[in-house]
């Protein structure tokens, strides 16, 4: 049975998960006012909290204290992936007369309660040393180089990785060997890279397995598939030069540990808002585009294989086993869902969850929690617990003048729930429906007896398969193959042309000559305004084609009539470009 752990105003406590829904009765409510920080342990099987005196460790399930620190100031808490050692980090303060403070970032052994290692950290971004899955090595990045400690013993360090100025760096999930990708922001006109390393091989720019450099980036997030072959990374700005957003410019890279590297094509200008892995590691989801936003699913080729078209979304969220894609739109939008089937990319539902400021699948891959918490908002605060097909399973809402601050579901082992076949049909639910009622549109009162008109500011593109169908193997065409294939075509129209002309030419010579003759009527692209201009590029060849034959009977021509001349290549590319319709 999961459970939900619930931090707020009213203290902490667990919740029994569905079906249930009751607070659990094994783990003793913690109701002071001040709980800062909670964290499980990652197969969920222990849980630490800090409650503005100490930080406690208790087993999950016999609800047995482990462990109690003495960290009244500790606000960040988080495990290592075998429950080895759990790291806390206080705020960094400097003494009263500007001497160093007191190392702020701790590493306690969670079996015996020793301090393995403390260290300084004084920002709370990046605060806590990432280990690999096996914790068979740690790494911190300090002062713009990477140090790596090998089986948690924190006072040698085994192995530096230097590079210029390592700005952030994301270990690989999964067995060994550990892979590293690190970031290194541009400088002076030279461009950011990514790089990716296989632990511990990190000699010259050789060692690299791949290498991903470019500009545009102020900051970047790096994104490992959980089979550790490929990293995505967002590259973003924090000011976009044309003045198109205020969100500043991203762009998508994507980078396989064989070397392979390459841009994201988004056929939509805009932020990209959100990018996710599939967890079965060979597609991911992009939310990207100007309101309202497309979201696309690529393959490792970075090719779509599904477009969902546009709509009011944001964000989007894989189920712990890859069998169902949530694309929702919170935070400034009305908290719209769309719960997607991914191997038929059929739509199972659309359930609405206004005001919701976190989401989180449950780890059994059929339930969902959303919430609405402090500060982000700080009215009508609570948590919602739904079931994929819709329906709210459970709702609570915190009673007025009381904040909820975070929710987070037991995490369980990879495996401890197999995908479940996809149901459509909404499950039963003892609570009414949760759709709000649409809000009308104001209509002043002269139009208010009239028949409603449609005044949709955009319409909204419809989902589409982009895979190529079984039996056709056509493959999307690259440019220039576009262009050569519009030039046969053209060369295919014009012969039938000729062809035509020359019966007609014949029909005609037997006709009796006082017939007048048919006008072929000029071709046309069926646009006045590029008509036009190949009216006026055939023109100008014409007075070129003159001042070549003035010059070949031996007249000096003027400067501006040799610059005339030179220009016959570029016009007859210009002509030849508007006829093809490019």
């Amino acid at each position: 049975l999961l459970t939900l752990a619930v931090r707020g105003s009213e203290g902490l406590y667990m919740v029994n998960g569905p079906p249930s829904f009751t607070e659990s009765t094994a783990f003793q409510r913690d109701s002071g006012k001040n709980c800062k920080a909670v964290a499980f342990s990652r197969d969920g099987s222990l849980f630490a909290w800090c409650n503005g005196e100490k930080v406690n460790v208790v087993n999950v399930t016999s609800a047995e204290l482990l462990r109690s620190f003495d960290l009244p100031k500790a606000v960040c808490l988080e495990f290592s992936p075998k429950n080895t050692v759990l790291a806390t980090w206080q705020p960094y303060t400097t003494a009263k007369d500007g001497t160093a403070g007191v190392p702020n970032l701790q590493l306690h052994d969670v079996k015996t309660g020793k301090c393995l290692k403390s260290f300084i950290q004084k920002k709370m971004q990046n605060w806590c040393p990432c280990w690999a899955d096996d914790e068979s090595i740690c790494a911190r990045n300090v002062n713009n180089e990477v140090h790596f400690f090998e089986n948690n013993n924190f006072n040698t360090i085994a192995n530096k990785l230097h590079l210029q100025k390592v700005n952030d760096f994301v270990l690989s999930p999964g067995a060994q060997p550990t892979k590293v990708a690190v970031y290194v922001p541009g400088s002076k006109g030279a461009p950011s890279f990514v790089r990716l390393y296989q632990y511990p091989n990190f000699g010259g720019p050789q060692s690299a397995l791949a290498n991903k450099s470019f500009f545009k980036a102020d900051k970047v997030t790096m994104l490992w598939n959980k089979k550790a072959t490929a990293v995505l990374v967002i590259a973003s700005t924090d000011v976009d030069k044309t003045g198109a957003s205020y969100y500043g410019e991203q762009t998508l890279h994507y980078i396989a540990t064989n070397g392979e590297s390459a841009v994201v094509q988004l056929p939509k200008n805009g932020p990209i808002y959100d990018v996710v892995w599939n967890p079965n590691s060979v597609e991911f989801c992009a939310v990207y585009g100007f309101m309202p936003a497309k979201a696309t699913v690529f393959n490792l080729k970075c090719d779509p294989v599904f477009d969902f078209g546009t709509g009011p979304r944001n964000a989007a969220y894989y189920s712990p086993q890859g069998h169902i894609l949530v694309l929702a739109g919170f935070g400034n939008l009305r908290g719209q869902m769309e719960v997607w089937d991914v191997k038929n990319y059929k739509l199972i539902s659309k359930p609405v969850a206004s005001d919701s400021t976190y989401f989180a699948w449950c780890p059994d891959g059929e339930h969902i929690v959303t919430a609405t918490c402090a500060p982000r908002l700080r009215v009508s605060n609570g948590y919602k617990v739904w079931h994929y097909t819709g329906p709210v399973l459970h709702s609570h809402a915190v009673p007025p003048g009381q904040e909820l601050w975070h929710v987070c579901w037991q995490p369980c082992p990879d495996g401890a729930f197999p995908a479940q076949a996809v149901k459509y049909q909404a499950v039963p639910s003892e609570l009414p429906g949760a759709e709000p009622r649409p809000a009308q549109a104001y209509r002043p009162p002269a139009l208010r007896n009239r028949p409603a008109t449609s005044s949709k500011l955009h319409e909204d593109e419809p989902p589409q398969n982009m895979k190529p169908q079984l039996g056709s193997n056509d493959k999307p065409l690259s440019k220039t193959a576009l262009k050569n294939q519009r030039k046969h075509e053209a060369k295919k129209a014009a012969k039938q042309e000729a062809k035509a002309d020359a019966n007609q030419e014949s029909a005609q010579s037997s006709a009796p000559q006082n017939v007048p003759r048919n006008v072929v009527p000029a071709v046309t692209s069926g646009d006045p305004e590029v008509d036009k201009k190949i009216k006026n590029l055939k023109k100008k060849l014409k007075a070129i084609e003159q001042l070549k034959e003035q010059a070949a009977a031996g007249k000096q021509l003027e400067k501006n009539q040799l610059e005339k001349i030179q220009k016959e290549t570029a016009l007859l590319q210009e002509l030849e470009d508007l006829e093809l319709g490019l």
